[in-house]
């Protein structure tokens, strides 16, 4: 873009100010078992939904995205799908710790490993895929484009709410490229569920937000 910083206008309440994210990765995981029928299947079949369910008990219990909040990371099951032969589960894997993060991703691999020696290297392919990292680490060394929005914030008479992201951003993909981009609220609400809603009067708001930081980014230059 050739500038030195951004903003990105993807938050939620009023007064959200945000400039820590997640640690991302995607996993998937690949079951292969082997049919025939059930009735001389003793000592033969291997059946793939079973291997799945095995290791999805491996999985933490309470760092599930329904248990955890503020800086609490998740291994979240998304999707599955299969039959005797073959089955694949689809997680995502979230920590605001690296340190964390990557012992949630060894968890993973550790399990992957047991099926394995279980029942053969053949029944089970993981493959895990980082998506982005805490932007954090690029936006602490420029501090003062957070704390300008704090002071415009309370100079509009809006609270300034400072947490950590827990979901995904822009703003770290753009951060890590170069281009640190802290989060601005937007008003919405209940992302990605059926009750989600924006607010049009902080959508007003946000707007105002914008206007003011701009004119306040000219006058400094």
């Amino acid at each position: 873009f050739g500038a030195n910083l951004a903003y990105k206008i993807d938050g939620g309440p009023l007064g959200q100010l945000q400039y820590e994210s997640f640690n991302a990765a995607s996993a998937s995981v690949t079951f292969h078992g082997k049919n025939i029928h059930p009735g001389s299947a003793k000592n033969k079949m291997v059946n793939s939904l079973l291997l799945a369910h095995e290791f999805q008990a491996m999985m933490p219990t309470d760092a599930v995205p329904e248990k955890t909040d503020g800086y609490e990371g998740f291994i979240y099951l998304m999707e599955m799908h299969g039959a005797t032969e073959k089955t694949t589960l689809d997680y995502i894997i979230r920590d605001h710790s690296r340190e964390k993060f990557e012992e949630k991703k060894e968890q993973m691999r550790q399990a992957a490993k047991q099926i394995a020696a279980h029942y053969g290297e053949e029944a089970v392919e993981l493959t895990i895929k980082d998506s982005y990292y805490n932007m954090r680490e690029k936006i602490e060394p420029v501090i003062s484009i957070v704390t300008t929005v704090k002071e415009v914030y309370e100079d509009l008479g809006i609270e300034p709410i400072i947490e950590p992201i827990r979901g995904g951003t822009d703003g770290s993909q753009l951060s890590f490229m170069g281009l640190p981009t802290p989060n601005i609220f937007t008003g919405g609400e209940n992302f990605h569920g059926r009750y989600e809603f924006i607010s049009a009067d902080d959508m007003v708001k946000t707007s105002t937000v914008i206007i003011e930081m701009v004119q306040r980014f000219v006058r400094s230059s």
